[in-house]
């Protein structure tokens, strides 16, 4: 019961019409009842035939056989009308307050997920709650509507009837989808890290089988999506057998209703109770309800796949918005610390951001931490790069680093206050952390607007002058005097992303370079103590990329801090230190000079990079 309470917070969240909600159950009934006096009619109708009655004593019944087939058809599709009504409002007012929710928080909610996992939630998971009203609630209803009704009817006809149809309709009520849901949920939640990790392994496969086939480690990916398909398999087939059971669980309970009216009828025909049309009737109604019976399974799984969705949304609902009391006005900006039942705390006159990370793990929350054990002082001023093999954990360390992940383990702690020993970074008020600390991620965003209004997104109170410094020091400054004409500054100049959705005519289209080098310049414009820049040179030709990891490393100014995710080895003499990340932990550090004389597999890197530039 408990994994299904977020469902009950985002239904709150979709408020479903009650009355047509009532309406739309009523509706599903009343055609579930039709199907079933349809069956039950038609029995007695056959039966009394036989005996050639004056066709007169038939018309009731054939007028009933008309108006239950086609009422069937009416009632279904205006049931279908209404349920489909509530569930698209009740989808429209749950996006709606996702979307607000999230252009609301601190930018630390939606970086707290992986790639296309935001999307996910926004999407399919969204719409499997809205299918929950029309596919999991609505059957149950109508099922227990029409089955009370199914029972009140027999009931009349034959007491005994009724008893063995109520018990019939408890345990197909309950049983059947109880067997049903166990397997929904060892289906949708017991092989869901299964199916995550696969495709995190394909991902990776497929984003880095170059380098994974000259570090010689892409036959140990195959073998580990080949050992997540294997458990994968093994999870469905564990989710197989009580859905097999609860199908034969169905079909029983239907076959032993029809058999005991059948057997209870023929008793009280004897007995004078009822007359032999009579008969007919106890044994059609629970065949007919055998229609109901086959659909609660699948409303079962629905239920269960729309409480695993709702695990999913809910964090999103309950994400605190940023206070307006906590706007920050202007630069230098005062951190701003919450200190528990003291509340909140403004500690002004920070001389520089100074982070400190002590024995800190990083992970996505829910899942194993991908690195562990890092210690790591960002004294002001200091240049530190992070290296290894794709899938390490090395941008997950990167945004743990910044605040947007808080440590799995370990301790994140802001230096240079009046605040004992330190701050922990979960306490700094988030939108005061994104003043001090940016962070460019490898798959950060080129907005299809003017180049002014993509370098303002980190800093909007620019004025053009800073843009132009900005530029110039990521080495964009003859490109951008190149977009001015006589007709418009190049700032002005509308551009986009190649890799991104069709873009409208005058749109300047960036190449990988340009596109690296305009976020490298939003991140200088931010005015951030510490920049963290996951991957600046990823995709780039080999002389190209290393120019632009040595402007990160060199093009700040004196107390800023840059700590930057690449693969690149070659201009990383100008790092202060450079961190080996391998196997979930750090395998190296030093300088340079440091690891190429004491660290093998670097020095081996290095020197491949060398012999890729000679030639």
């Amino acid at each position: 019961m408990k994994r299904n309470w977020p469902l009950l917070t985002v239904l709150r969240v979709m408020r479903p019409d009650p009355w047509r909600l009532l309406l739309a159950a009523l509706t599903g009934a009343a055609a579930v009842a039709s199907s079933i006096a349809l069956l039950g009619v038609s029995g007695w109708l056959i039966t009394r035939a036989a005996q050639q009655p004056p066709i007169l004593f038939l018309m009731v019944a054939i007028v009933g056989v008309r108006a239950f087939g086609i009422g069937r058809g009416v009632l279904r599709y205006t049931e279908r009308l209404i349920s489909h009504d509530v569930a698209l409002r009740g989808v429209v007012r749950l996006r709606s307050t996702l979307f607000t929710g999230l252009a609301t928080a601190d930018e630390s909610v939606a970086s707290g997920f992986k790639r296309g996992d935001l999307l996910a939630r926004l999407g399919a998971d969204a719409d499997e709650l809205g299918d929950v009203i029309v596919r999991g609630i609505l059957p149950f209803a109508t099922a227990a509507i029409a089955g009370v009704a199914s029972i009140v009817a027999l009931w009349l006809i034959l007491p005994w009837a009724g008893v063995v149809l109520g018990v019939s309709v408890a345990v197909g009520l309950i049983g059947v989808p109880y067997l049903a849901g166990v397997g929904g949920r060892r289906d949708v939640a017991d092989t869901a890290q299964a199916r995550a990790t696969m495709s995190e392994e394909v991902l990776a496969l497929f984003d880095s089988l170059p380098e994974l086939t000259v570090a010689g480690r892409a036959g140990e990916r195959v073998a580990g999506i080949g050992r997540s398909d294997d458990e994968l398999s093994r999870g469905l087939d564990r989710a197989a057998r009580p859905a097999a059971w609860a199908a034969g669980l169905g079909s029983a309970v239907t076959s032993g209703a029809v058999l005991s009216c059948l057997v209870v009828g023929i008793r009280a025909v004897a007995s004078g109770q009822i007359r032999e049309v009579a008969l007919a009737v106890l044994v059609f109604v629970p065949l007919a309800f055998a229609e109901v019976v086959a659909g609660l399974p699948a409303a079962a799984v629905s239920l269960v796949r729309a409480g695993e969705a709702a695990r999913r949304v809910a964090p999103l609902l309950e994400k605190p918005k940023l206070a307006d009391e906590f706007e920050v006005a202007a630069r230098p900006v005062p951190i701003q610390v919450h200190l528990g039942r003291r509340g909140l705390r403004v500690v002004h006159d920070l001389p520089g951001v100074h982070l400190r990370a002590e024995n800190v793990a990083a992970g996505w929350p829910g899942r194993e931490p991908a690195v562990r054990g890092v210690d790591l002082d960002l004294l002001p001023g200091r240049r530190i790069a992070v290296v290894g093999p794709s899938g390490q954990g090395k941008s997950t360390l990167l945004r743990t680093l910044g605040g947007l992940l808080p440590p799995a383990d370990g301790r994140m702690l802001m230096d240079g206050t009046d605040v004992g020993d330190g701050i922990d970074l979960t306490h700094v008020h988030t939108r005061s952390l994104r003043h001090q600390v940016h962070l460019t991620a490898d798959d950060a965003h080129v907005f299809g607007t003017t180049v002014r209004e993509n370098l303002r997104v980190a800093s909007k109170d620019a004025t053009d002058a800073d843009l132009i410094a900005a530029l110039e020091r990521a080495g964009l400054g003859d490109w951008i005097d190149g977009l001015s004409d006589g007709s418009q500054h190049g700032l002005d100049v509308v551009v986009g992303d190649p890799a991104g959705p069709g873009q409208g005519a005058g749109t300047h289209l960036l190449s990988g370079g340009i596109r690296r080098r305009l976020l490298l310049a939003r991140a200088f414009i931010s005015g951030a103590g510490v920049l963290l820049v996951d991957e600046p040179a990823e995709h780039l030709d080999p002389s190209t990329a290393d120019d632009l990891v040595r402007e990160v490393l060199v093009a700040l100014e004196p107390g800023r801090t840059a700590v930057v995710v690449t693969h690149r080895l070659t201009p990383l003499a100008l790092a202060d230190e450079v961190l080996v990340i391998d196997n979930g932990v750090v395998a190296a550090r030093g300088t340079h000079d440091e690891l190429i004389a004491t660290y093998p597999p670097y020095r081996s890197a290095w020197a491949a990079e060398r012999s890729e530039q000679m030639t």
